[in-house]
């Protein structure tokens, strides 16, 4: 689906706060309510927007460490089958493949610094990682939810509403 400049609009709004009422949708973005309304149902049901949910501060639920490691596996590795395997732990809360020497990267949230060696020890033990190389997180510089900056494919920049600070 193609999104026009309002739809992107109209995103950044919501993912700046989904809780708004359709009438400061309109507002911000210069349209009706009842023309929100129907372009948030159009974005729904095309599976531009896939859900509504809370943002909530890892912090508050005590995961106060977080790193990324990257995972060597032996041979050709299916990625379904490292989705499979690291998708037992619940501390990954993100896992991708990528380029590069390693295979995938994961980001890991926890407790401590204990608590991330006693992941990755898991994960490593898995048959077909071959090796680990992880990096813990000090400081997050930019933090932007999904979709904050919902960039016009066409030209590559961010829409109006939800560009970082």
């Amino acid at each position: 689906m193609e999104l026009d400049q309002l739809d992107r609009d109209i995103i950044a709004a919501l993912v700046e706060d989904a809780r708004a009422t359709y009438a400061e949708i309109g507002h911000q973005v210069g349209l009706s309510a009842s023309a929100v309304k129907r372009r948030v149902d159009r974005l729904r049901e095309t599976g531009a927007i896939t859900g509504f949910s809370a943002r909530v501060a890892p912090r508050a639920l005590g995961w106060t460490t977080e790193a990324y490691v990257e995972l060597f596996c032996q041979g050709k590795t299916k990625p379904s089958d490292i989705a499979v395997a690291v998708a037992k732990f619940p501390e990954v809360v993100a896992a991708a493949t990528i380029t590069g020497e390693a295979d995938a990267l994961l980001h890991i949230r926890a407790t401590d610094v204990r608590h991330v060696e006693r992941v990755i020890e898991r994960i490593a033990a898995e048959a077909f990682v071959v090796r680990t190389k992880s990096s813990i997180v000090l400081s997050r510089l930019i933090d932007l939810p999904p979709g904050a900056a919902v960039p016009d494919a066409r030209t590559g920049s961010p829409a109006a509403h939800g560009t970082a600070p």
